[in-house]
């Protein structure tokens, strides 16, 4: 298959999802952004209000959207791990499916909980679920049959990772891509076969990855974005080659946001790290990856949007800061700190932040300053699973529950309360 062909089937993949849908992590495109969307400018009840609320044992993976239904994860009991479909209007439960499944994460992460945390997939047909003993399983959307599964320690005879299956699957029109079974996979979506494995790194705590890949145009050519523990790679979607690769330092191999791409810039940043920019380019037939500019800020967790040239992240430092991504020039960070993690959601010129403890922030997206429009506390219990917004819609998946809102804009006011008649 030539270059041209896996760039047209990956553009008719990603056409192929209506933008009233939120199918993967970080949605539609994969970088976090809803088009469309008119936000009001404010969070209260009167503009974002709570359609229904589905009380669930927990999770960390983030609900996903795709044409009339919803689809969260759950671990039940310490033992089970289940997938629900819900109607995405009434919040009633279409159906449910439960396998065997849980792990104790090392203890260092104990207070981050042992529930499943990758988000699924969907492609309107099949969903796509990572259980946390890296095992992908396949889902028929109507009625949730089980279509395949792949357990990764048991097929590739790799050891079970010590966190547990993060990675979220990425899917285009003929394959399913992950990191599991301590290595990178290309995986046929319609009967979980495997294309081709690539980036064996022998397993271990070492093997457990927390980034989730991505597609990107990188000089020229179409390839695959995968952060491992320890480096950034291309990767050729047809055979699993690798492009290029770039060590990236993170204390404990925290490499665990997913990369941004703007134009041939890479933006990372890591846990006892850095924030950088690495240009790709090519040079005698292959790429080359040169540092373009580094900044001292660790961005840990949460992956930015990127609006304007402006990446609006979220620091360990518990501050929000924007920075400019051909240059890394810092243009603001918040004098204020939040919670631990915000999952962001840009539309338009503003962008939604969730923040860890359960509060829904709206921002302009401002380069000169930070401009918070409005903050309302959603919930009490955390919530490290990311936003899911769709349409009018913004999904929650509070820790152990799963809550809808509607965007609703207040009805204007008559002649005569607009004039102050008594």
């Amino acid at each position: 298959m030539n270059q041209l062909h896996i760039a047209l089937s990956l553009i008719g993949s990603l056409l192929s999802v209506s933008a009233a849908d939120w199918p993967q992590w970080r949605g539609p495109q994969r970088d976090g952004h809803v088009a469309g969307i008119s936000w009001p400018a404010k969070l209260d009840t009167n503009h974002l209000r709570q359609a229904w609320r589905v009380e669930l044992p927990p999770s960390y993976s983030g609900p996903i959207i795709s044409g009339t239904r919803v689809f969260t994860t759950e671990t039940q009991d310490k033992k089970t791990e289940a997938v629900t479909a819900f109607d995405r209007q009434s919040g009633r439960q279409l159906w449910r499916v439960e396998w065997p499944g849980a792990l104790s994460v090392p203890f260092f992460a104990k207070s981050n909980g042992d529930w499943i945390r990758a988000t699924p997939a969907c492609d309107g047909e099949s969903l796509y679920v990572a259980g946390i003993r890296d095992v992908l399983v396949c889902l028929d959307v109507q009625d949730g049959k089980e279509r395949w599964r792949f357990d990764f320690v048991k097929e590739l005879k790799a050891p079970l990772p010590e966190f547990g299956f993060v990675c979220s699957p990425l899917v285009d029109d003929q394959a399913v891509y992950v990191q599991a079974g301590a290595s990178f996979v290309k995986l046929d979506k319609r009967t979980g076969k495997v294309i081709w494995r690539a980036l064996e790194d022998g397993g271990g705590m070492w093997g457990s990855v927390f980034s989730s890949p991505t597609f990107a145009s990188l000089a020229g050519q179409q390839q695959l974005l995968v952060q491992t523990r320890n480096k950034l790679v291309g990767v050729n979607p047809a055979d699993g080659k690798v492009l290029w690769e770039q060590a990236v330092e993170a204390f404990r191999g925290m490499n665990i946001l997913t990369p941004v791409v703007l134009n041939d810039l890479l933006f990372t940043s890591t846990y006892g790290g850095k924030t950088i920019g690495f240009k790709v380019a090519r040079q005698d037939g292959g790429f080359t990856v040169t540092e373009a500019w580094q900044h001292k800020a660790q961005g840990y967790m949460t992956t930015p949007v990127v609006i304007g040239g402006v990446a609006y992240t979220f620091l360990k430092s518990q501050r929000a800061m924007a920075i400019e991504v051909a240059t890394g020039r810092e243009l603001w960070t918040t004098p204020d700190s939040f919670g631990k993690y915000w999952s962001l959601v840009a539309g338009g010129d503003r962008f939604l932040a969730l923040d860890q403890r359960g509060e829904l922030l709206l921002f302009n997206a401002n380069k000169e300053k930070p401009e918070l429009l409005d903050r309302r506390k959603l919930t009490k219990s955390e919530t490290w699973a990311h936003l899911a917004v769709a349409d009018q819609q913004v999904l929650v998946r509070e820790l152990n529950a799963l809550v809808a809102y509607d965007w609703s804009t207040p009805p204007a006011p008559s002649i005569r309360q607009a004039a102050r008649i008594p």
